[in-house]
């Protein structure tokens, strides 16, 4: 039979007390695991019934400033089929007015930009904030969407406080406010601001401040929309 192990009793002692240790960190990944799937499970579920949600409010939005943008037509959001709802595409499908239901990428640039202000805008509607910043939104736009955009702008000064980055002076000239850059003296930047009489549609005042965080911070701060020039 062999020799005989006398320290059996104590090797034994040393590999249980082992394979249980090992047993029991295999047990913790393994209930680990378990927990883990199930959370991903639930987020799922609350993120897809979230986003069916905020895609039909998104939707609806997206109707509403398309035909306010441009005066008429018919634009629509489609999810592209997909077993996950939640990794499938969108399909942006837009009708201008006196045009054919067709994608945005059948569109015109002038009408591409409109429908992505649409869209913006349609996005902003189901949930407001209350300070937004544009940057030369309205520089792909010709005259007459110039007027619109500004009429759907009006709209949500209300809820929100607008600071546009421009050049047009249509959009400059919707504005409650104007801060633009002036250079005096070579090498040396001013602001200037101006606020204007909505009722008479005159200048109130003008003055000139070193920076556009002083005249910003001078102003008062009532809701309305502000157009910086450059």
């Amino acid at each position: 039979m062999g020799e005989v192990n006398l320290v059996a009793i104590e090797e034994y002692a040393e590999l249980k007390q082992r394979h249980d240790f090992l047993k029991g960190q295999t047990d913790d990944l393994t209930n680990a695991r378990v927990e883990l799937l199930k959370a991903i499970d639930e987020i799922n579920q609350t993120s897809q019934k979230q986003f069916e949600v905020t895609f039909e409010q998104v939707k609806k939005n997206f109707a509403y400033t398309f035909q306010t943008l441009f005066g008429g037509g018919r634009a629509e959001l489609e999810i592209i089929k997909s077993d996950d709802i939640l990794e499938s595409g969108i399909e942006i499908v837009a009708q201008p007015p006196g045009t054919k239901l067709k994608g945005i990428t059948l569109l015109s640039g002038g009408q591409k930009a409109l429908t992505a202000v649409a869209l913006l805008f349609a996005l902003y509607l189901v949930k407001p904030s209350p300070f937004c910043l544009l940057d030369e939104l309205d520089a792909p736009l010709d005259e007459s969407n110039i007027g619109r955009f500004t009429e759907l702008l009006k709209k949500f000064v209300g809820n929100s406080q607008f600071i546009i980055i421009t050049h047009n002076k249509r959009t400059i000239a919707a504005a409650d406010a104007i801060y633009g850059v002036t250079m005096e003296e070579r090498g040396v930047s001013k602001t200037v601001s101006m606020r204007f009489n909505q009722e008479r549609g005159e200048a109130e005042a003008a003055h000139h401040a070193v920076t556009v965080a002083d005249a910003v911070r001078g102003a008062q701060p009532p809701v309305h929309v502000e157009a910086v020039g450059a």
